[in-house]
C-alpha cells in the first residue's frame, strides 16, 4: 500500500513539476532605493561610525549602493549636536563624543534634495566591559565564545560583532622573481617576499544574547563565532577584536527579527519573514521604509590571539588549492628542446621557486601563483595592531 501511495506521489510530482512557467516577481525588477542606515552612537570615548547605502534591484547584483553626500549629525532634545564628517564610500565618522548618559539622542540625517530622516530618541545603554573571550574544541572545529555580565543587572540585551584577521603562508616559498624589465629571472629582494601574508575579515552574521530571563545579568559563554579545524586562519596565529554593543529591548527585537529573517529561513519549519520596524523615519514621508536601528552606547572591545600551539596537536592545517609537487622549467629541455623557462615563467603564469643545475643554473622549480603567491588573499604588510608576543 505504501509504495502505490509514493509511486502515485511521484506521478503527481512529475506532471506538477512538467507544468511549471519561470516566475519573476516584480520585487527581482523593483527600482526603489530604499535607504539603509547602519552603525552605533557610541557614548563613551571611541569613535563613532555610520554607513549609509541604498538598495538596488536584485537582477544588479550587489546588496547596496554607497552614498556620501549627506549631512549626518548626532543630536539630543536640547538642540547640542555633533557633525560626523564623510569619509567617502557612504562612511561618515566622528572622534569621542563621550555623551551624558542622562540624556537621549539620535541620528539626523539629511540628503541633498533637502529629504530628512531621524532616528528615535533613544536612551544610552550602559554596556559592561567584557569579561573574556574564550575557545575551545567543539565537534571537532574550534569554537569561540564570550563572557560578559553586568553586577547591577540593567543591561539584558546584547549585541557583538567582530573583525579577525590571521597571520599564514602559501604553500611554497619562492626566492625568485620575473624582472619584467629584462624579461630575466633574479632572486628576490628584501620587501619582495610573498611567502607570509596577513588574511582579515569581519563578521557576517548577527550574534545576540540576552539575560532577561535570567536572575542574574550573565552571558556565559555566549558563541561568536566557528573555526574549522583545517582552516589556515589557525594555522599560525590568529586574532579576534570583538566589539560589545548594549540594546534596548526594541533594539534587540529589531535585531532578532533580522537574524531570523537573513540566517533561519529554508523551509517551512523555520522562522517566516516579518516585516523590520526599525526606529529610523522619513520626518515628512513615515511611510517610506528605512532600513536600520540605531542604539546609544559606551561600545566595548576585546582582542585576544590565539597561537598554533594552544590548539590540538592532531589538527592539520588543508591548504585552500590544490598544489601537488612542483614543476620543473628547463632553459633547453634536455628531450624537446624547449626554452620552458621562457615560455612557462617569462611569458607564462608559472612562479619560479627554486634553482637547480650542476655547474650552472639549468632551469627553475616552480607552481601556479596560488601555490606560491600568498598576495592573492592576503597582504604582506603587518596590520598596525599586531602582535607575536
Amino acid at each position: 500500500m505504501k509504495i502505490n501511495n509514493i509511486g502515485y506521489l511521484l506521478v503527481v510530482m512529475i506532471i506538477i513539476s512538467s507544468c511549471k512557467k519561470p516566475y519573476n516577481p516584480p520585487v527581482v525588477s523593483s527600482d526603489n532605493h530604499y535607504l539603509v542606515v547602519e552603525g552605533v552612537i557610541n557614548s563613551g570615548n571611541d569613535s563613532t561610525m555610520v554607513s549609509l547605502s541604498r538598495t538596488v534591484k536584485l537582477s544588479e547584483g550587489v546588496g547596496t549602493q554607497a552614498v556620501s553626500n549627506f549631512s549626518v549629525i548626532v543630536e539630543d532634545a536640547q538642540g547640542n549636536n555633533y557633525t560626523l564628517k564623510s569619509e567617502g564610500n557612504g562612511k561618515y565618522d566622528i572622534g569621542p563624543m563621550n555623551l551624558d548618559p542622562s540624556k537621549k539622542y539620535r541620528l539626523h540625517l539629511k540628503d541633498p534634495a533637502g529629504k530628512e530622516y531621524a532616528s528615535d530618541y533613544v536612551e544610552v545603554r550602559q554596556n559592561p566591559s567584557i569579561d573574556s573571550i574564550g575557545f575551545s574544541p567543539k565537534n571537532g572545529d574550534l569554537q569561540l565564545y564570550v563572557n560578559t555580565h553586568n553586577s547591577t543587572n540593567n543591561t539584558r540585551y546584547y549585541r557583538w560583532d567582530y573583525s579577525e584577521a590571521w597571520k599564514f603562508q602559501s604553500k611554497y616559498q619562492s626566492n625568485f622573481i620575473v624582472d619584467a624589465p629584462t624579461k630575466s629571472i633574479r632572486p628576490r629582494r628584501e620587501g619582495e617576499d610573498i611567502h607570509v601574508c596577513f588574511g582579515s575579515d569581519n563578521s557576517s552574521n548577527i550574534i545576540l544574547a540576552s539575560s532577561e530571563k535570567l536572575a542574574e545579568d550573565i552571558i556565559s559563554q555566549g558563541p561568536i563565532t566557528t573555526i574549522q579545524s583545517t582552516s589556515e586562519k589557525i594555522g599560525i596565529r590568529y586574532t579576534i577584536l570583538l566589539k560589545q554593543y548594549a540594546l534596548t529591548k526594541d533594539g534587540y527585537q529589531f535585531w532578532e527579527s533580522l537574524r531570523k529573517n537573513t540566517e533561519q529561513l529554508g523551509s517551512i519549519f523555520d522562522a517566516q519573514p516579518t516585516q523590520l520596524q526599525g526606529n529610523i523615519h522619513n520626518l515628512k514621508d513615515p511611510a517610506e521604509p528605512v532600513i536600520g536601528y540605531i542604539s546609544v552606547t559606551n561600545v566595548q572591545s576585546k582582542r585576544v590571539y590565539i597561537n598554533k600551539s594552544q590548539l590540538p596537536k592532531d589538527w592539520n592545517l588543508e591548504y585552500p588549492y590544490d598544489c601537488g609537487t612542483l614543476d620543473s622549467a628547463y632553459f633547453h629541455n634536455p628531450l624537446s628542446g624547449l626554452n620552458e623557462v621562457l615560455g612557462q615563467l617569462i611569458n607564462g603564469t608559472g612562479v619560479p621557486v627554486n634553482a637547480f643545475g650542476n655547474s650552472s643554473i639549468e632551469g627553475y622549480l616552480y607552481s601556479s601563483p596560488s601555490c606560491v603567491d600568498c598576495t592573492i588573499r592576503g597582504r604582506t604588510k603587518q596590520p598596525t595592531f599586531w602582535t607575536d608576543k
